[in-house]
């Protein structure tokens, strides 16, 4: 075998399409939307690419409901307690129609939310969260300032019209993002009903259709929320995955929000494509030096995906960057290297290479001159 002259080796692959994807123009002109306000948000990358009056504050009626259900649904999975319905959590409008005395659980509460858009949900549920809907509105406003909500000012927990209860199709965005992270959230907003079993009748099973008709019309919809008031017109919040990459979509007073928020979909999803940045399945030996082991193994790790136009997804180069060989004492997980993802010579995401194993422990024995020896003369026959 030759001496070890180099330290580095590079390995440069040319990333192929791996996914089928649906061919699209991708010079594809914007879309026509009717909304007074809307905002196509990619999840991916925290980018806005379509925008109308995304800033201006607006009635969002129901899509108020994201907030509350997320938050009762938190305080479900810590403890999903049986709430007793009582004369006020009464409300108009959409309702699950509980009865007074009725008892079902916390999560049940939110399904009545995101199913029904129950009034009498989200009340019911703001009440026995936070003794009234009042502090429980402290409750969504603090949320909605972690969040990064900094045009949302909230009153009600169903999204009923008040002059002070307001928000934009931008911090819309920003909540159905944010909301999509809670795995119980995130299952709840993709089912097209829920059965709801009362604790109290025992016998009362109501199934709820969910109102967000995107889940039967659109393939890749993975949930959303839907709004109206007559003075906040029709709303909706919507989200999509399509070959590893998520938008979220919103569109407040927009009377053909369904076709709006289809048209925005198939535009985001022909000019962007995802990149997944998971090497977890790259593996490798490099020798190593100065230790037990002639070879210590070496494996990815995954890193988070990266968005780049739809035309030069093949064109994303990866790149691994690894040692010729090792010296010891190397520890499991200690990073030996990186691989890189990079586009006209921009580098855009990498992961780290990580030992898997303890396996090489440097013989303490050994002089100084020996080690200088093993490292210049390692592989050598």
């Amino acid at each position: 075998m030759k001496k070890i002259l180099s330290v580095i080796v590079v390995v440069v692959v040319t990333l192929t399409q791996t996914a089928q994807i649906t061919a699209f123009a991708q010079e594809t002109d914007k879309p026509t939307v009717n909304a007074q306000a809307c905002v196509l948000y990619c999840v991916d990358d925290g980018k806005v690419y379509f925008s109308i009056n995304g800033n201006k504050k607006m009635k969002p009626a129901s899509t108020t409901k994201l907030m509350t259900s997320l938050i009762t649904l938190e305080y479900a999975d810590s403890a999903d307690k049986v709430v007793t319905f009582t004369k006020d959590m009464t409300a108009e409008g959409s309702s699950m129609y509980l009865k007074v005395g009725e008892k079902v659980k916390l999560s049940d509460l939110a399904a009545g939310m995101m199913m029904a858009s129950g009034n009498d949900a989200a009340n019911a549920a703001a009440i026995s969260i936070a003794g009234s809907a009042e502090k429980f509105s402290e409750l969504m406003n603090n949320r909605a300032a972690v969040i990064g909500m900094k045009n949302t000012h909230f009153v009600t927990p169903s999204g009923l019209d008040d002059e002070n209860h307001y928000s934009t199709a931008y911090d819309m965005a920003l909540l159905m993002s944010y909301a999509l992270e809670n795995e119980s959230f995130a299952k709840l907003t993709s089912q097209k009903s829920v059965t709801v079993q009362f604790s109290e009748p025992q016998s009362k099973r109501t199934t709820y259709v969910n109102h967000n008709r995107l889940l039967s019309m659109y393939e890749y919809c993975t949930g959303g929320k839907t709004g109206y008031t007559m003075a906040a017109g029709r709303c909706l919040v919507s989200s999509a995955k399509k070959d590893g990459l998520t938008f979220v979509c919103v569109t407040l007073n927009d009377r053909n929000d369904w076709n709006d928020h289809i048209a925005l979909y198939n535009y985001g999803f022909s000019q962007l494509a995802c990149v997944e940045c998971d090497d977890s399945d790259y593996y490798l030996e490099i020798p190593c030096a100065g230790g037990d082991d002639e070879k210590i193994s070496v494996t990815g790790t995954k890193g988070k995906n990266i968005v780049v136009p739809f035309a030069k997804k093949e064109n994303v180069a990866r790149t691994v960057y690894a040692d010729n060989f090792l010296y010891a004492p190397v520890k499991d997980g200690d990073i030996v290297g990186r691989i890189e993802y990079t586009l006209d010579g921009k580098t855009l995401a990498s992961t780290n290479l990580t030992a898997v194993e303890y396996s090489n422990t440097q013989n303490k024995n050994k002089s100084i001159w020996t080690k200088i020896k093993d490292f210049f003369t390692y592989g050598k026959e």
